[in-house]
C-alpha cells in the first residue's frame, strides 16, 4: 500500500500548495520487497533452498547466531531445519526493487524541487531538504542524481532564507551532498554559484553556534578541492576567522577540529599559508621552510621577513626554523641568503629569540659575511642586514666573550674582530656604520665585555674618528655614536674630553643636540648624559663649555622643565639627570675660574640646586644637587664679605680702656660676615639646611652621603663650628646624623658620620647629652676599632668628648 513520502510529516493547516504536496502518493511498497527480518525494502535479496527470500546481510547474521549458540540451522520464517546455507541471488526481484526505488526517488526529488523555493512554507522546505539528505545518505549514486536534477542551486538559494532552521538544514544538506565527492562535480557546481563561498564563509561569524558548526563542516568538504582552496583563501577574513575558531575556547570540539582540518586543506595554496602566518598560524609556513623545495623555501622565507611578529612568536620561530635559516645563510644561492637574512633580522629583535639564534650558531656566519672582502663578499645591502642582525643579537645579554666566532677561538670582543669592526665603521656608508656602532653600544653595555672593547679602541686610536659621528646628518647614526661614547666615558673619560676639546666642533654639536627645542628625545637624553659623564674637574673643558654658552643653555632648560614648560616622556628622567650633572660641573672649578663664580651668582645656582633637592624619585638629581651645594658652600668662606671696623681714635689707641668694640648687625652667624645664598652661596640664608637634613633618611646611600657632605660644610674649619652645631639643632639635624652613624650602611657613610659627630661633640651640652646614649658610644668604639686609620683617629677624639677614653690616651697623635 502507499503511504506519505515521510511518515513523520504532519500537514497541519498548511497552504493549498503544501496540502497538495502532502496528498501526493508514491508507488505502494509490495510485501515481496520487504525482508521478513529487517522489515525494510531489500537491496540485495537472496533465496534459501525452501524458496524464502531475505536481505543477504540479515540472513547471514541469522546463520551466524545459530552457529554461535549451537542451534540447528533453521529458516527464520518457517523454523524448519535447512540442509544447506547456500544463498541464491534473486536477480529479478532485485531489478524490480531497483526500478521501483528509482521511480519513487524520482517522485521524491520532484516533490523536493517544487518545495525548494524561498516562497515555500518553512515546514515544506525543511522536509524537502531532509528528503534530499536521506537519499544522498542512502546511496552515494543518488548524489549524482541530485546534481543532475539541478537541485544544488536550489539548495544553495536556501542559504538566503530568513529562517535559521532552514539555513542550518541547507548547510547540512550541502555538506552531505559534498561528502566523498571523488570527482568534485558537486563542489565545482557549488563554486560556479557566484558568491556561494562568500555566503558560506559569512556563516562562520554568525551568533548561532549550529550555523557556525555546519558552515565550517561544509567548508572542510569543499576545501578538499584544490580548485576551491584559493577561492576560499581569497575571501577577506575567511582564514582569519578559521584561525580564530581553532583557538577559541567557546566553540565545541567538533567545530574546532573541523576548522583545523579545513586550514590543513587550505595549505595547498601558498597565498593561504601566508594569510595563516599573518593571522598567527605560523606552523604551515615554517614547515615549508624546513621541508619545501628551494623555490618554496625562498618564497616562505621572504614572506617571513615581511611579517611583524610578537615577542613570543619571535622565540617560537627562532626555535623552529632558526637553524634552518642559518644554514641557508651559508648556502651559495644569493636569493636564498637574502631571504634568510631578512627573516633572521625579523626574529632577532627580541632578546629571548636572539639568545636562541646565538645558541644555534648565528654569530660565525654573520661575522664572516661582514668581514669577507673580495669576490665572495656580500653586496652592501646584505651586509647592512647582517650588521642589523648582529646589532640585535648583541643586546641579548649573552656571554659574548666566550662564544667563538672565528679562527683561533676569536670572540666578538677579540682585539682583531673589534679592530675590523672599527675599520668597517670608518669605510662604509651611514646605514652600516650606524648598525655597527649599535653593535659596539651593545658590547659596551655589558660589564663583561666593555673593557675588551675599550682596550681595542685605545690600541687602534679610534676615539677621534668615533667622536666625529656626533656631527653626522643622520639622526640614528648620531644617537648610536653618542650612546657609544657615553658607555666609553667612564673608562676613557679623559681621552674623550681631549677629543671633544679639539679644533673640530663636536662639543658644540653635542651642546646643540641638548638644546634642541623639540621636547625630549632619546638623542637629547643620550647627549646630556654623555656631557654629564665627562671628567668633572677638567678645567679646560669647563672653560670651553662656559665660552660656548653650554651652562647658560642647560640652566634655561632646567628652569623651563621646573616651570612645566617641557612635556615629559620616557626620556625625561635621564635627560633631567644629565642636565643637572652638566650644570653641577661648574661648581667644581669655583676656586680656579672667576667666570664660574660669576655665572653661579647671575643665575642663583645655589637656590636652584636647593629646589632640586626635592626631586623625589630621581635619586641622581638629589645626589648631584647635594654635591653641588657642598661645592658652593665650601666656596662661601672665600666669598663672604667681612665687616670693616673703623680705626680707633687717639685716646682709644693710647688708653685702651676708653675704647668700645662697635656692634655690627646683620652678619651671618656662621661665616661672621655679609652672606646671601645668591652671591656667597651660604646655605644658612636659604632653606638648604632643612632640605639636606630631610635627605639623611633616604634609601639611597649615595644620596645620604652627598647630603651629609654638604651639611658637613657647616662644621668645617674656617666657620663658627659652635654656630654650625646650633644651626643643625634648629634644623633638627643632630639625631639624623647620629642615626647615619648607628646604621653603618657603608664605609664612606660611617667615615663622614664619625667626622660630623666629632665636630658636633665639641659642643659640651650636646656631648653631655649624647654621652648617656650607649648606642652612639658603641658605634664610635666600633669605628675606633675597625675603621680606616684616619677615621679611627677621629673616632678617638669623639670618644674623648664623651669621656669614654681617658684624655691621656696616646694611641694616635693629635690631629688638628
Amino acid at each position: 500500500m502507499a503511504g506519505s513520502w515521510d511518515g513523520s510529516y504532519d500537514p497541519g493547516s498548511q497552504s493549498d500548495e503544501s496540502h497538495h504536496f502532502e496528498r501526493l502518493r508514491l508507488e505502494p511498497i509490495y510485501d515481496s520487497f520487504v525482508c521478513p527480518l529487517t522489515k525494510q525494502v531489500m537491496r540485495d535479496p537472496v533465496t534459501l533452498e525452501n524458496g524464502q527470500t531475505f536481505e543477504r546481510e540479515a540472513i547471514e547474521k541469522w546463520f551466524k547466531e545459530c552457529r554461535d549458540s549451537g542451534r540447528k540451522l533453521v529458516c527464520p520464517l518457517t523454523l524448519k531445519e535447512l540442509r544447506s546455507t547456500d544463498l541464491n541471488p534473486s536477480m529479478a526481484l532485485r531489478h524490480t526493487i531497483e526500478e521501483w526505488t528509482a521511480r519513487n526517488e524520482a517522485v521524491q526529488l520532484d516533490m523536493a524541487r517544487r518545495s525548494l523555493s524561498l516562497g515555500s512554507p518553512e515546514a515544506d522546505i525543511m522536509l524537502a531538504l531532509k528528503n534530499v539528505q536521506y537519499l544522498c545518505l542512502k546511496c552515494r549514486s543518488n548524489k549524482h542524481i541530485v546534481r543532475n536534477a539541478d537541485l544544488i542551486p536550489m539548495i544553495v538559494d536556501m542559504l538566503k532564507s530568513g529562517s535559521r532552521r532552514v539555513r542550518c538544514r541547507a548547510l547540512e544538506t550541502l555538506r552531505i551532498v559534498a561528502e566523498e565527492d571523488a570527482e568534485n562535480k558537486v563542489v565545482t557546481e557549488i563554486m560556479v554559484e557566484g558568491d556561494t563561498i562568500r555566503t558560506i564563509v559569512k556563516f562562520l561569524s554568525h551568533e548561532l553556534s549550529k550555523e557556525r558548526e555546519e558552515a565550517v563542516s561544509l567548508l572542510y568538504e569543499l576545501s578538499k578541492s584544490e580548485a576551491l582552496c584559493e577561492k576560499i583563501g581569497a575571501l577577506n577574513g575567511a582564514i582569519l576567522i578559521l584561525v580564530g575558531m581553532t583557538s577559541s575556547k567557546s566553540e565545541n570540539l567538533l567545530t574546532v577540529e573541523k576548522a583545523d582540518k579545513t586550514l590543513e586543506n587550505l595549505e595547498k595554496c601558498e597565498n593561504n599559508i601566508r594569510q595563516m602566518a599573518e593571522s598567527g598560524r605560523l606552523q604551515p609556513l615554517l614547515t615549508q621552510i624546513l621541508e619545501g623545495p628551494p623555490e618554496t623555501k625562498l618564497s616562505m622565507a621572504t614572506y617571513l621577513g615581511e611579517l611583524v611578529l610578537s615577542n613570543e612568536m619571535q622565540v617560537y620561530v627562532a626555535q623552529t626554523v632558526g637553524l634552518a635559516l642559518i644554514n641557508i645563510m651559508r648556502s651559495g644561492n644569493l636569493q636564498l641568503r637574502e631571504a634568510a637574512l631578512k627573516a633572521l633580522n625579523q626574529i632577532s629583535s627580541f632578546e629571548a629569540s636572539a639568545r636562541v639564534l646565538i645558541e644555534e650558531g648565528i654569530l660565525p656566519p654573520l661575522i664572516k659575511d661582514l668581514l669577507t672582502v673580495g669576490t665572495h663578499q656580500l653586496p652592501m645591502r646584505l651586509k647592512e642586514i647582517s650588521a642589523t642582525i648582529l646589532a640585535n643579537v648583541v643586546q641579548s645579554c649573552c656571554d659574548l666573550d666566550s662564544i667563538p666566532v672565528g679562527p683561533g677561538h676569536q670572540t666578538l670582543v677579540s682585539e682583531d674582530i673589534v679592530h675590523n669592526l672599527l675599520h668597517l665603521i670608518s669605510n662604509t656608508g651611514p646605514a652600516i656604520e650606524c648598525k655597527l656602532l649599535q653593535v659596539l653600544v651593545g658590547l659596551t653595555n655589558s660589564p663583561t665585555t666593555v673593557l675588551n672593547v675599550v682596550a681595542a679602541i685605545k690600541s687602534s686610536g679610534a676615539m677621534i674618528s668615533l667622536v666625529q659621528f656626533v656631527e653626522a646628518r643622520q639622526k640614528e647614526l648620531r644617537v648610536a655614536s653618542i650612546k657609544l661614547l657615553q658607555n666609553l666615558s667612564p673608562h676613557m673619560g679623559q681621552e674623550l674630553a681631549d677629543a671633544l676639546r679639539g679644533t673640530a666642533s663636536q662639543l658644540g654639536s653635542l651642546i646643540g643636540v641638548v638644546s634642541e627645542n623639540i621636547g625630549v628625545t632619546e638623542e637629547q637624553a643620550a647627549a646630556a648624559r654623555l656631557l654629564a659623564d665627562l671628567p668633572e674637574r677638567d678645567l679646560g673643558l669647563t672653560r670651553q663649555m662656559l665660552d660656548e654658552g653650554a651652562f647658560q643653555m642647560v640652566h634655561s632648560r632646567l628652569v623651563r622643565i621646573r616651570q612645566g614648560g617641557t612635556r615629559g616622556n620616557r626620556y625625561m628622567t635621564p635627560y633631567l639627570e644629565g642636565l643637572v650633572q652638566v650644570l653641577a660641573r661648574v661648581t667644581f672649578v669655583l676656586a680656579e675660574e672667576p667666570d664660574a663664580i660669576a655665572f653661579c651668582r647671575e643665575n642663583n645656582l645655589a637656590a636652584l640646586f636647593t629646589e632640586l633637592l626635592q626631586s623625589n624619585g630621581i635619586d641622581k638629581v638629589q645626589m648631584v644637587s647635594a654635591m653641588s651645594l657642598e661645592n658652593l658652600s665650601q666656596e662661601c668662606k672665600n666669598l663672604t664679605k667681612l665687616p670693616e671696623l673703623p680705626a680707633p681714635g687717639f685716646c682709644a689707641s693710647v688708653f685702651p680702656c676708653f675704647s668700645e668694640q662697635p656692634v655690627i648687625t646683620g652678619l651671618c652667624r656662621l661665616h661672621r660676615g655679609t652672606c646671601s645664598i645668591k652671591d656667597s652661596f651660604c646655605l644658612l640664608q636659604g632653606e638648604a639646611v632643612e632640605r639636606l637634613v630631610s635627605l639623611l633618611d633616604h634609601q639611597n646611600e649615595l644620596v645620604v652621603e652627598a647630603a651629609l657632605a654638604a651639611i658637613s660644610t657647616l662644621l668645617e674649619d674656617g666657620v663658627d663650628i659652635e654656630q654650625g652645631v646650633n644651626i643643625l639643632c634648629e634644623a633638627e639635624g643632630i639625631k639624623p646624623i647620629l642615626d647615619v652613624l648607628l646604621e653603618k650602611r657603608t664605609d664612606n657613610l660611617r667615615r663622614r658620620a664619625v667626622w660630623a659627630v666629632e665636630r658636633i661633640l665639641r659642643t659640651e651640652e650636646i656631648a653631655y647629652e649624647i654621652s648617656g646614649d650607649p648606642n652612639v658610644s658603641t658605634a664610635l668604639v666600633d669605628a675606633f676599632q675597625h675603621a680606616d686609620y684616619r677615621t679611627r683617629q677621629i673616632a678617638e677624639r669623639a670618644l674623648k668628648h664623651v669621656d669614654k677614653i681617658p684624655n691621656f690616651s696616646g694611641i694616635f697623635p693629635n690631629i688638628g
